[in-house]
């Protein structure tokens, strides 16, 4: 039974010149490796004599006519230094199709290529498609290490002494970065994973049906490892992800049927002939639209640029006009302001100099009258202090007084001094 159901899990390819004829089952997976020590006969010999040639090789294969494979068939290669593995599982609706895959070897050394044809041949089966499919997830495996016939043949060999069933076939074989996987870390030997679909001609054992327990169920919704009593016969080579398995009875599937238009024949409908334009056609002159599209922009650009000159420069209102409508008493604060900070320039050029003006009050602040120093030129500036104090001033500024009103009214009728301050009583 172990060599019955292994005759339809792998085609074995000889090797032989010319197109390759394989004929698989459909429903079945189909598996077919692309060795290299075949396709380095077609190569030049490495250039030193007794040095075994290591070239590196890659393959591209296509469907003949076609950029792409078919849609049901894959192929994987991982280095150039390792064979590339054409696997897939065809349907029922590609049996009696004679499907050639053009396979191009390219020897990345010398840059020489060479082709060979393989053709598939789709077989149809009565007794598939089995009715009871097992879909496991493998998390130790990557796809091209779980196509090798033998870890394969293991892997049957395990689910079989689980199910006994008395059929039993490998239905297809997907990476999990296929199914939304994500690329593993390069540490702790970690790898992508990998689903295996299994089919059988008998119901589904007890073990298998174990996850579906509500226990387990519980489980596998807080992130833990459900209990599966046959979990040991798988542990020492297969690590399975129990709460990822999928059991499917075909028989309680109900089909689903869509209709879909006619895709046709892939030809265009007949419109006669092609009319060329004839060669009598007048010359169009497009000067008048050259003109047009430099003369528009350039307008519009023109007239934003007076614009912006006329509110620049002749907008402005000027220092004049400033000054005119600034009060004389700021005027003088700016001024000052000005001198202070000129002679404090100058001061830090030589600092054996006169009493500083800045230091002292140099104007009246009520009536903006400049007031001369308080001291002469020949004073000893450098025992003087920087500040001097209200009795030392000379000329000091007098405080203004309140006065009687009628006092202040007769004042200001003689004099037109503002040194006092008139304050009215009502």
């Amino acid at each position: 039974a172990f060599i019955k159901w292994q005759r339809f899990l792998v085609t074995i390819l000889s090797r032989s010149h010319g197109d390759r004829n394989v004929y698989p089952s459909a429903g079945v997976l189909f598996v077919h490796v692309l060795e290299r020590e075949y396709f380095k006969g077609e190569f030049p010999p490495y250039p030193k004599s007794g040095e075994t040639g290591n070239d590196p090789i890659t393959f591209n294969t296509n469907l003949m006519g076609y950029p792409d494979r078919p849609g049901w068939l894959r192929y994987i290669q991982r280095t150039p230094h390792s064979d590339g593995v054409l696997y897939g599982s065809p349907t029922a609706e590609h049996v009696g199709k004679a499907t050639i895959i053009e396979i191009t070897a390219y020897n990345r050394r010398t840059f020489e290529t060479a082709r060979h044809n393989l053709v598939i041949n789709i077989m149809a089966t009565e007794e598939f498609p089995l009715p009871f499919q097992a879909e496991f997830y493998i998390k130790n495996m990557n796809v091209e290490e779980m196509l090798a016939s033998e870890v394969l043949g293991d892997f049957l060999g395990a689910v079989k002494n689980v199910w006994q069933p008395e059929r039993l076939n490998a239905i297809n074989i997907t990476s999990a970065l296929d199914r939304g996987g994500r690329v593993p870390l390069p540490i702790n030997n970690l790898k992508e994973g990998v689903y295996v679909m299994v089919g059988a001609d008998v119901p589904f054992s007890s073990c298998l049906r174990e996850v579906e327990s509500p226990h387990n169920q519980l489980r596998c919704s807080q992130e833990m490892e459900p209990v599966i009593s046959c979990d040991k016969k798988f542990r020492a080579q297969f690590h399975i992800d129990w709460c990822k398995i999928s059991l499917v009875d075909i028989n309680k599937v109900v089909p689903i049927y869509i209709t879909r238009a006619d895709p046709g024949n892939g030809i265009l409908p007949e419109f006669g002939e092609y009319d060329p334009p004839s060669e009598s056609l007048k010359a169009r002159d497009f000067f008048a639209d050259f003109l047009i599209t430099l003369a528009v922009p350039s307008a519009v650009a023109l007239v934003l640029f007076f614009i912006l000159g006329y509110t620049m420069c002749c907008r402005r209102e000027g220092v004049e006009k400033r000054n005119m409508q600034t009060p004389d008493i700021q005027l003088v604060h700016h001024s000052s302001i000005q001198k202070s900070s000129k002679e404090l320039r100058s001061m830090s050029k030589n600092r054996e100099i006169s009493w500083p003006l800045s230091t002292l009050p140099v104007f009246n602040p009520v009536s903006g009258e400049v007031v001369p120093p308080i001291h002469p030129d020949n004073y000893e500036t450098t025992s003087m202090p920087l500040m001097q104090t209200q009795t030392n001033l000379q000329n000091q500024i007098t405080i203004p007084q309140q006065r009687p009103s009628g006092q202040c009214l007769l004042e200001s009728l003689h004099s037109r001094q503002t040194d006092s301050i008139c304050m009215f009583t009502v």
